[in-house]
């Protein structure tokens, strides 16, 4: 049996783009900016999606897009810091909602 060497390796650990991405933007000053998520741990991350279809599904029809590739998405968002970009994400978290306002402890001890 042949010894395979690291140029021969079936499973390479290099990325690969995954082509032009379809990016979620949001409206801004001077135009469209890409919008920025959130790890389950908490870091900034871009996030890109092979298909129209993935993005509708999980972000909604609302959703406003750009088409970007890898690179141009990772050129963009480097200068802030943010250096991970998660492809295809399935899940995401319902957006924040404001909490009611409770009525203050001494207005209703005086009532």
């Amino acid at each position: 049996m042949a010894e395979l060497l690291y140029g021969e390796d079936p499973e390479p650990s290099d990325r690969f783009p995954a082509g032009p991405l379809y990016v979620p933007v949001r409206p801004g000053p001077s135009g469209c900016a890409a919008r920025l998520f959130r790890t389950p741990l908490g870091a900034r991350t871009a996030v890109g999606f092979t298909s129209e279809r993935r993005l509708v599904a999980t972000l909604g029809a609302g959703q406003a897009w750009i088409r970007l590739a890898t690179p141009a998405l990772r050129a963009l968002t480097a200068p802030l810091g943010v250096t991970t970009l998660t492809v295809d994400p399935q899940f995401t978290a319902p957006a924040p909602r404001p909490v009611p306002a409770a009525a203050p402890a001494f207005a209703l001890r005086n009532a």
